[in-house]
């Protein structure tokens, strides 16, 4: 047989019987009804219907979801939460437009910026000394900027963060409407919480959420909501420009499936792994809702050396999601069980946790002198960070993960900023890319 290296290192890594407490949400089990993908792997025929012509089956198991979750429309989406966050700013705001943008917004918001030329007023969200990550974003925060910026016609944050950390969306939406603007949610990291209580998201006039990250469904998959601000046909018309004209109909299948199995068992497994989520919070030295309101599911340990306790715990074939200088996070489901807890639970046992001291807060963003449009599309050359002072940042500069920029595309590459990126050791010292102006 001929060499395979990207198949053969899959395989041979899943044969290490991991623990994975990472995305995708269904760890490794077996998804079902999917074990024959070939056999339901269409093209657009008639029996099969359209995804970006609406109707069909295709429509009746996105109406499901849209049921499911409280909204008025859903679209399925095959090229992950990006797609998704691409078009819901296409439909948020025209080309030129003003947009409040959560600092810690996905890369794909930021790329959404340069492709659609908005201009950011950007969002810092409070720090949380202690706990030293971004707390939930402030309405009074926004409606200081809305007040001072009436030009904004949408925002845009982030809920949950990577962290879990949960803001108030229905006090969100409130103050956008009632300054005639739109609310869009990146919520990539909570499909699964409508299932698990009331946490807000359907307060959106759009939604985003990844299948893939936290329900057991394959990588990619995501959907696309709106709670009737905008249309289905709308939905449609705005991915079919990000999305792929061939979209798989075995990852749509895999929402349908999802979707079922989340209302015929899957949630009463996902409140059993939110109890032991509070268990191992109230065990280790962790992120609680004493810091912030948070994901129940979202288990974020804290370490006087966050890289060296991911070492560790992946020497003991426990792998997270990501670490950071003071924090490890897990991403734990309804596919964990309580084999995978013992597992988890063992191996915490035997590394360094401890409360960690308050993780510094980046400094107040640089001056921006290009657009993030002119920044993106612009001349640019990479080089070491340290020498790139007084220069303009034509990508993101941003510690990954979690990806939160410290420097935003546009934005002058300042001493302060050089600082704490050293302080906080940003890992990527040699690849910035700087503006040739």
């Amino acid at each position: 047989m001929e060499h395979t290296p990207l198949y053969d290192a899959l395989t041979a890594f899943a044969a290490r019987d991991p623990l994975r407490m990472h995305m995708p949400g269904h760890k490794g089990k077996p998804l079902l009804g999917l074990d024959n993908l070939a056999a339901i792997d269409f093209t657009e025929l008639p029996p099969t219907g359209n995804l970006f012509d609406g109707g069909g089956a295709i429509g009746e198991a996105e109406a499901l979801w849209a049921e499911a979750l409280h909204m008025d429309s859903c679209l399925f989406l095959t090229g992950g939460s990006t797609q998704g966050v691409l078009a819901a700013l296409t439909l948020a705001c025209r080309p030129g437009d003003a947009v409040l943008l959560d600092r810690g917004s996905h890369r794909s918001a930021y790329n959404a910026l340069a492709l659609l030329d908005l201009k950011p007023v950007y969002l810092d969200r409070p720090w949380l000394a202690q706990a030293g990550v971004t707390g939930p974003v402030s309405p009074e925060r926004v409606e200081e900027l809305l007040e001072s910026n009436p030009e904004i016609k949408a925002l845009c944050i982030t809920s949950p963060t990577y962290y879990g950390v949960l803001s108030d969306l229905p006090a969100l939406a409130k103050i956008m409407h009632r300054h005639g603007g739109v609310l869009m949610v990146d919520g990539a990291h909570g499909a699964h919480l409508p299932f698990l209580g009331d946490y807000g998201l359907s307060a959106a006039d759009l939604l985003v959420v990844s299948a893939h990250k936290t329900l057991p469904a394959p990588g990619q998959t995501a959907l696309l909501f709106s709670n009737g601000t905008f249309s289905h046909a709308d939905l449609r018309r705005a991915a079919s420009i990000y999305g792929s004209s061939s979209p798989s109909y075995a990852m749509m299948a895999a929402l349908d499936l999802c979707r079922a199995h989340m209302l015929e068992g899957g949630t009463d497994a996902y409140r059993k792994t939110a109890e032991e989520v509070a268990r191992l919070r109230n065990t280790f030295p962790a992120l609680t809702e004493r810091d912030a309101p948070l994901d129940p599911t979202r288990l974020v340990v804290c370490a006087p050396d966050g890289y060296a306790a991911q070492e560790a715990l992946e020497a003991r074939n426990v792998w997270p999601e990501m670490a950071d200088g003071g924090h490890v996070v897990f991403i734990l489901t309804c596919a964990d069980g309580p084999e995978d807890f013992t597992r988890l639970e063992g191996a915490l046992r035997q590394v360094d946790l401890r409360p960690c001291p308050g993780y510094p807060a980046p400094p107040a963003p640089p001056a921006g002198v290009l657009t993030p449009r002119q920044a993106l599309f612009s001349s640019r050359r990479s080089l070491p960070l340290e020498e790139a002072e007084g220069l303009v940042a034509a990508s993101q500069v941003a510690p990954y993960p979690p990806g939160v920029p410290v420097i935003a595309p546009g934005e002058r590459v300042d001493k302060k900023s050089i600082a704490y990126l050293k302080q906080i050791g940003y890992n990527t010292l040699e690849d910035v890319s700087v503006a040739v102006l």
